[in-house]
């Protein structure tokens, strides 16, 4: 049995945003959609139970998840959706619900009133920490809606990223589009100083094993989904930059994030963290050990 799809929401707009892609997302995939609202206030005064206690606050959170679900439902009428009202620390209560989840979704922004905080507090710290891929839905309705049937890849230096690969891969077939897969790479800087002939050499061989690397990296999955066209590229330049100067023209960009075990802190590398604040798209952070 498939796990459910979580979507946290807080009424912001931009989870709203989240609630339409989400649906689409578990119609694409056959997942239930669960809809979880964690309220704040109500977990710092922790005095007052949610069944004791109907007033305004307590009932405002319930009119907030049946009104996403309603959406969810005039959106995607043929996804089953659920919700829940949690009276808990965010970050805490939606690690928890990732580790019984396909998948966290989160917006890129809170409330008005505390502008960013989702992202700058709660969802980066669930895709430094979750169990389960997080995507943070961003960038322009054309790039959320999959208009540019183009998934975007970024692979990196771990040989145990198999899971962000598959994740792509599993994505592209659902949606039927293309998947560029991208490997930067950047000669070291001693070498910008050497003999012309020795920095073209040094190009090519950077540039050979970037490529192969690539190849290896997509290899396994290319087999086991045949059906996707696979576009790959090794610009000279920073991850960070390439992925950022792509992701205008996807409709998703999947990076990886190394968990380590025993490590109790952030596990967000510079490229993720970068990629969350600034790709012109939705973007996923799938975890894998390293």
């Amino acid at each position: 049995m498939k796990l459910p799809l979580v979507v946290g929401i807080d009424g912001s707009e931009s989870s709203l945003r989240a609630t339409d892609w989400a649906a689409a997302y578990a119609a694409r995939h056959g997942l239930v959609l669960r809809l979880v609202h964690v309220s704040v206030r109500e977990s710092h005064e922790g005095s007052v139970s949610p069944v004791e206690d109907r007033s305004s606050p307590h009932v405002d959170a319930d009119l907030l998840v049946h009104d996403a679900a309603e959406r969810a439902w005039r959106s995607k009428p043929d996804v089953e959706s659920t919700t829940e009202v949690l009276y808990a620390d965010p970050v805490q209560a939606l690690l928890r619900e990732g580790r019984h989840a396909t998948a966290l979704v989160t917006g890129s922004r809170g409330r008005v009133e505390i502008t960013e905080l989702l992202l700058g507090s709660v969802g980066l710290a669930l895709a430094a920490r979750a169990e389960c891929p997080v995507i943070v839905v961003r960038g322009a309705a054309f790039s959320r809606q999959g208009r540019h049937e183009r998934i975007l890849l970024g692979v990196g230096n771990s040989p145990a990223a198999d899971a962000v690969v598959r994740f792509a891969f599993e994505e592209a077939e659902a949606r039927r589009c293309e998947l560029h897969a991208v490997r930067a790479w950047r000669r070291p800087a001693v070498e910008g100083a050497s003999h012309p002939r020795l920095t073209a050499q040094s190009v090519h061989f950077h540039q050979e094993q970037a490529s192969t690397l690539l190849d290896e990296a997509v290899r396994e999955a290319s087999i086991d989904h045949p059906g996707v066209v696979v576009h790959r590229a090794t610009p000279e330049r920073t991850a960070r930059k390439a992925l950022l100067r792509r992701s205008a023209a996807a409709d998703l960009l999947v990076v990886g994030a190394t968990r380590r075990h025993g490590h109790i802190g952030l596990q967000l590398g510079r490229v993720a963290h970068a990629v969350l604040h600034h790709a012109q798209c939705p973007v996923a952070v799938v975890p894998h050990l390293g």
